[in-house]
């Protein structure tokens, strides 16, 4: 996955939690975290127990994330797939948030349609000698069936409630939420087909190596119970596989150019 992508996931996650962005160049992003997201991800419950017995406000951290590997040894906490930080943000994502309903921000004295678009950030895994994931935001327009990719960086740029705007109303969607999801499902399959897999072939040929040396150490005995377990422990590791991971997503809408 490219830096810029994380850093947009990162942004666009603390901007929707109240958190003020105070730095975000480079790589290098400076959050300073909300009282409910210091208590959602810096593991301090003692003190903020504490301050609430002796009647204070509290002062929730900064965060500083660091998304480029060129500055990983800068003062900050290098974020990247499969750090620790990462991985509980995505958890937090699972656990409560996976799905939205947000309505633009509309000032007006005149009658004003909302287009409801599906957006989704979903992970793809790859697996077998090495891994790597990639996280896509896809949209579509339930009307329409317009679709974009980047969803949640062009998100960024609309103010975004929970309640309708006066004046405002929502467009009735043609397209079912089911079929909205397959079309982005379909686009995502497309993506991965076209891309080049030569990840997997060297995985099946360092586990047809791995298999042929294990089996002739065996190779007397095998029906052995280890040779077996060995076998298939050489098949979770190298075996190659594409998981696709839905994070979060939601129903939001739009005028009929914002996106």
């Amino acid at each position: 996955m490219e830096i810029h992508d994380l850093n947009s996931f990162l942004s666009d996650y603390f901007k929707t939690k109240n958190c003020s962005i105070e730095e975000n160049l480079d790589g290098k992003m400076i959050i300073q975290l909300t009282e409910e997201m210091d208590r959602e991800l810096m593991n301090r419950p003692f003190y903020w127990h504490y301050i609430k017995k002796i009647g204070r406000q509290g002062d929730p951290m900064k965060l500083s994330l660091i998304t480029n590997p060129d500055k990983k040894d800068e003062q900050g906490e290098w974020i990247h797939f499969g750090s620790p930080r990462l991985h509980q943000i995505l958890e937090k994502l699972k656990q409560g948030e996976r799905l939205t309903k947000l309505f633009e921000v509309i000032h007006t004295a005149e009658k004003t349609p909302l287009y409801p678009w599906l957006i989704t950030n979903i992970k793809i895994s790859y697996s077998g000698r090495y891994k790597k994931d990639e996280i896509l935001s896809m949209g579509v327009q339930l009307v329409n069936g317009k679709m974009i990719v980047d969803a949640m960086e062009k998100l960024q740029k609309i103010p975004l409630e929970k309640s309708i705007s006066d004046y405002c109303f929502t467009m009735s969607p043609m397209i079912k939420l089911k079929s909205g999801f397959k079309r982005i499902q379909d686009t995502i399959t497309t993506y991965i087909e076209n891309q080049e897999h030569n990840w997997a072939t060297d995985s099946f040929e360092v586990w047809k190596e791995e298999k042929k040396t294990l089996t002739h150490f065996y190779e007397d005995d095998l029906e052995h119970k280890r040779y077996m377990q060995e076998l298939e422990d050489l098949k979770k590791r190298y075996q190659p596989t594409i998981e696709i991971t839905v994070i979060n997503g939601g129903i939001f809408y739009l005028k009929n150019n914002s996106l």
